[in-house]
């Protein structure tokens, strides 16, 4: 890709140009003095910006050397001439955070393996891992979506699990090679079960959030044939779909719409689960005597069994539909219900 004309090139682009027409220990001393955000922007367009032409080096850096003129810079191995380039600025660490921000596309090729663990079922998961160091599982982990790290936990012996969550909260920094070395680890482990373990792809949550990002009128056209074909899978879908916590996204007055419908008891039940923070979505709605009222009375209402809390946010949540159903709940914008 040829880098745009001057009149196209920004500040950043033409700092990125004259980064790379540095030599690296130069170039390292001076991404030492950005801050994190700068050090993100400018990465960024060091790895994006592609083949950058002589004539564009030349429109870009006014005034600089003739010699350069004809030099250019090639796009081949750029992540990794950016990775060497952060590295001698702020550290393995906190370029590898970098890297994996500004261009994961490079950091999942470079670790096939993990990248395919994000796939697997938690159980197998759990299995590859079991006779693996507490060490090596906790950094595992920390490479999964926090619910399949847990459900991966969860796999794994009992025993495992209080010192893989203890080196997880203490683990600190940990270097690129012993990243490498557990893929390799895992890459044999893999090649050894190649086809015999299945890969984890859709589900629930997935078709949920597919529709939940759709037209509006996806939705309407879909569940009610999903409804006939599967019953019990609409009935899934529609629970994933409007949880109670979208509702935080109500403004003031629609929330004050949803609790004139909602019975003192539920309502007290439902903010029971909640942190004090997302009651004061609910709280604010409502006077300032009345808040205060709420609170007391949840406060007066002690421990409360967890199914009585999701109970009540269940029938919520059902009050909410029938809102938005009448046309006097409205959650986003236009067609987008559901954000």
């Amino acid at each position: 890709m040829t880098a745009p004309a001057q009149h196209l090139l920004g500040g950043t682009d033409k700092a990125a140009i004259m980064v790379m027409l540095l030599a690296e220990e130069d170039a390292s001393r001076i991404l030492s003095q950005l801050t994190p955000d700068e050090l993100r922007q400018l990465a960024g367009t060091m790895c994006g910006i592609g083949e950058v032409e002589p004539q564009a080096i030349s429109d870009a850096i006014a005034g600089f050397s003739r010699s350069t003129e004809h030099s250019g810079i090639s796009g081949h191995g750029r992540v990794d001439n950016v990775r060497r380039l952060l590295n001698g600025a702020v550290g393995e660490v906190k370029t590898d955070n970098l890297m994996r921000q500004v261009a994961p596309e490079a950091e999942e090729e470079g670790l096939p393996a993990l990248g395919l663990l994000r796939w697997l079922d938690p159980k197998i998961i759990g299995e590859i891992l079991a006779d693996e160091h507490p060490q090596a599982i906790a950094v595992l982990l920390l490479q999964l979506d926090t619910d399949v790290a847990a459900a991966a936990l969860a796999a794994l012996p009992e025993d495992l699990h209080t010192p893989v969550l203890h080196r997880v909260a203490r683990l600190g920094p940990v270097s690129r090679q012993a990243i490498e070395i557990l893929e390799h680890t895992l890459n044999a482990k893999i090649e050894k079960l190649h086809g015999t373990i299945p890969l984890t792809m859709g589900g629930i949550r997935h078709a949920a959030d597919i529709i939940n990002r759709s037209h509006r009128s996806i939705e309407k056209n879909v569940m009610p044939k999903i409804g006939k074909i599967d019953k019990q899978l609409a009935k899934e879908l529609e629970n994933e779909m409007f949880k109670f916590e979208h509702l935080f996204v109500l403004d003031t007055k629609m929330t004050g719409v949803l609790l004139r419908e909602i019975e003192s008891d539920t309502l007290i039940l439902a903010l029971k689960g909640l942190e004090e923070e997302q009651r004061e979505q609910f709280f604010g709605a409502m006077s300032s005597r009345a808040a205060d009222g709420l609170r007391d009375e949840i406060e007066a209402r002690g421990r409360v069994k967890k199914t009585e809390v999701e109970a009540a946010q269940k029938d919520i949540v059902t009050i909410a539909k029938r809102l938005i159903a009448d046309g006097e709940l409205i959650m986003g914008e236009g067609d987008e219900d559901y954000v």
